[in-house]
This record gives structure tokens, sequence and C-alpha cells, in this order.
């Protein structure tokens, strides 16, 4: 199996686009496997779209070396060529001096060459230095090739090209020209997801045009020279193997355009732990009768109207915590489980003053906007967390423009050490068998927390 790492000199290089591109062409001669560095759903969800099999996150901060390891050699099962792509720049992380949450560490950890992607704007020998200085920064780090993007003509492209290759002697393997109005759709938490835009010819169109032109300008033979060439197993690794039991109980998950924001490794340790899992659309339809339900992540802001008129789902959804069956939701899933959402300003295409009727499951209302929130979150849980009465780990992010404001008296299953939740040091409101928080747990680092969540949706008659 070859395997490479694409990574970007700062955030807004356009290695997203350039990765989507590489994934897509080589998906339509091999078997593709993706990553994606860092706690991000919406990129992950194009790698998926492109290549057929779901992209998993890597990520230093959250996971082990160890848990690290496991996602990458259970999804390259059957792999021919595995693809990751970074986050931000190639040094970004959680700290200034060490590289732990970075792009580099996940490359020096896989020993894996690094396509570096130069956003060559205006910048010619400059783009050489920049190189320079990437390359010794780390000397266990491997740049293996450049990307040059945003070039303007033929002399911009050999003017920097001759200077990368004669100051740092690596070579260039594409030069993509800067188009104006062709950027993948994007909205206040980053890209539109790809799930959504399904629905959408023009924008499958769009991403169809971004993927050619960019492959029009990529020399893929070279890129695949520059690879490493890795024995990928045919065992499932321990964390993913099979626990042995087979249970009749099922998890309804929603998912739709609404809520879409989950971790690949969530679906994979649901089924390895025996339990059944079923979709469901919050937006469209009905509720399925379930042991347990998780509400991932979206922007159910975006569907107040739609999600509103769903009458029936809510009073489902009221009637399934009122019985206590385990509900698990997370950032648009907590927001859907308020009584209300309100829009108080314009915000990135909302209407102030705008508000919807939601679930009314926790005793909450939620604003939009307020200042942007983005950080990674540990902490563990207290002993108000109805699914165990030991304290368990909570490691994820958050990432919202929103507040919720909870009733007086509200109590919570998260305390936090790291990061932001509901409040400054409290996330996760319970009621009954209900956990809503803005966090988004890692399944892997959290698996206790998971299965915990598991067990409480087991059935008398399965215990």
């Amino acid at each position: 199996m070859k395997a490479f790492l694409i990574s970007g000199d700062r955030s807004g290089s356009g290695k997203t686009s350039i990765t989507l591109a590489i994934a897509a062409a080589l998906a339509k001669r091999h078997t593709v496997q993706t990553f994606k560095v860092g706690m991000d759903y919406i990129d992950p969800s194009y790698l998926t779209g492109v290549t057929g099999r779901p992209c998993r996150n890597l990520d230093s901060f959250v996971m082990s070396q160890d848990e690290m390891t496991a996602v990458f050699d259970h999804a390259c099962i059957g792999a021919d060529i595995a693809i990751i792509e970074g986050v931000r720049g190639l040094y970004e992380g959680a700290d200034s001096i060490a590289d732990i949450g970075s792009t580099a560490s996940i490359a020096k950890h896989f020993q894996l060459p690094i396509i570096l992607v130069i956003d060559a704007r205006s910048i010619t020998r400059s783009a050489a230095a920049l190189l320079c200085g990437f390359m010794r920064f780390d000397p266990d780090v491997q740049i293996a090739g450049v990307i040059l993007n945003n070039v303007r003509g033929e002399k911009h492209i050999r003017k920097a090209t001759e200077a990368i290759r004669h100051y740092c002697n690596i070579p260039v393997i594409g030069a993509i020209p800067r188009v104006d109005n062709l950027d993948l759709t994007m909205r206040h938490l980053g890209l539109v997801p790809f799930e959504e835009g399904l629905k959408d010819q023009p924008f499958l169109e769009r991403v169809s045009s971004i993927v050619e032109m960019i492959c029009s300008h990529l020399d893929i033979d070279a890129l695949l020279s520059l690879s490493r060439e890795m024995n990928s197993s045919l065992r499932i690794p321990g964390l993913f193997a099979s626990a042995g039991q087979h249970h009749h109980e099922r998890i309804a998950v929603a998912r739709d355009e609404a809520f879409n924001f989950y971790y690949a490794d969530l679906f994979s340790l649901i089924k390895a732990q025996g339990y059944n899992i079923e979709y469901f659309s919050p937006v469209h339809g009905d509720l399925p009768d379930a042991e347990g339900y998780i509400l991932g992540g979206g922007y159910p802001e975006y569907y107040g109207r739609e999600l509103a008129d769903n009458q029936s789902m809510m009073e489902d959804l009221r009637t399934a915590a009122k019985d206590e069956r385990p509900i698990l939701a997370e950032c648009g899933g907590l927001m859907y489980l308020c009584r209300e959402i309100e829009i108080l300003q314009d915000f990135s295409g909302l209407s102030a003053r705008t508000s919807f009727k939601m679930a009314d499951v926790l005793p909450a209302r939620c604003t939009i906007p307020k200042k942007r929130v983005v950080t990674y979150v540990s902490g563990k849980t207290t002993p108000y967390f109805p699914y165990a009465a030991r304290p368990l780990p909570v490691k994820g992010h958050a990432f919202h423009y929103s507040t919720v404001h909870p009733d007086n008296g509200t109590t919570y299953g998260y305390e936090l050490d790291r990061g932001f939740g509901i409040d400054a040091t409290h996330d996760g409101m319970v009621l009954h068998k209900v956990v809503g928080s803005y966090t988004h747990i890692h399944p892997v680092p959290s698996r206790d927390l998971l299965y915990s969540f598991l067990s409480a949706c087991l059935s008398d008659s399965s215990v």
C-alpha cells in the first residue's frame, strides 16, 4: 500500500481542494482510504464522498499513539493507497513548543512523506525561502514534494520552481492557477457538508469542476513515486474487533442534511460492541422505536422551519426522554433538544429576529450568534452523568457560534479541565437519561463513555 500526507504552509493554502482532487483522481483506479488530521467533520465528508470509503480522523492531542495506529490500520484494510490531509499549517498544534495535535506529529508517527502545498500568491523566490525554513524547522519531518497554489502564468511557475529546485532540491509536482470564483462553498463552520450538497446539482458540478481543474495541473504519477510503501494488515485491530456478543437493541442515529457531524469510528465501535444502527431524519422522517438515540452535530439553524414542522418527531423525542431512554446529543443535537433557536442578528444568511420552536426536551433556549468557540475539550464525567457511576474521560472538541441558556438548577454530566462547554467548566446538560453537550466527543479516546451509553441502552432481558 502506498501512503502519503498532504499539508499546507498555512490555513487557506488550498490543501483541502487539492487533497479532494487527488483522492478523487486516484479513486477512479484504486481503492483509496483517506484520513483527516484534527477534529473535523466537514472536510472528511468530501473525502468520503469522492472515495466511497469513510474518512477517519487522526489527532495526537486527543488520541494516544496506539489509538492512532489502530484507527489507521483498521481503516486501511483492503486499501491500495492511504492519503492523510493535514490541518492548518504543517506545524500548528495545541502547543507553541511541542508538536502535539499538529500535522507534523502525525507525519512523524507514521513516517510518511509530506507533499507541502505552498500558497505562492505574489511570491516566487520567497517560496524557496519558506520551504527551506519548513525543512529545517524539524529534521524528523520529511517533505518529499511541493505543490504550488495560486500561481499566475508560466513565468511565475518557472521562477518559483527553479528557486525551489536550486535551494531545496525538492521536486515541484504541481502548480495550480489562481481561478476566481472556483472555491468550495463555505459557511460559518467551514465548508457546506458534502451530504447536504448532494441534493444540489450545481454543488456537485462545482466540486467536479474543481477536481478536474486541479488534476489537470498535477503530476499524479510523480506524486505516487514519492509515496511510502507500507504493509497493510488484514487483521482487525483489537480496538475494533468484535466483542463477541450480538444484542437485539437498536441505536437510532439522526442523519440527514441537518445532522451529519459524526466520526466514522463511532459506527465501527457501536457495531463491534454488537449493537444495530438505524438512521433516521429529524427533518423528514419519524422517530424509530429504539433502545437509545444519538443526535450529532450539524446545522439545525438552517433547517429550523422544517424541523419545527415535524411535530410528531419532537413529540416522540419528548416521550422517549420521559420514558428514560438514553439520548446522547452533541452541539447541533443539543440545540435541537432546546425549547427554541433564536437568531439575534443577521448572521451567515440567517435573518435577525427569527426563531424556531425546537423539541423542548432540555430546559434551555439557544441563541445565535455569539463569539466563535473552537477548542479542544478534555475533562471527566460527574456524578450526575446518568450512564456510569465512576468518572470517565471526556475528550473531544467544540466548534460553534451559538449559546445555550439553561434554566436555573441545571445539572451537568461533564466537568471540564480544558475547553469551554455550555459554560466555562461544565458541559453535558442532564435530564433523565438525556445528555446534551457542546462537546463532540471522539469515540476512540472517549470509548468508555460511549460504552457506558450503550450499556444503558440494554433492555432488562439482555442484562
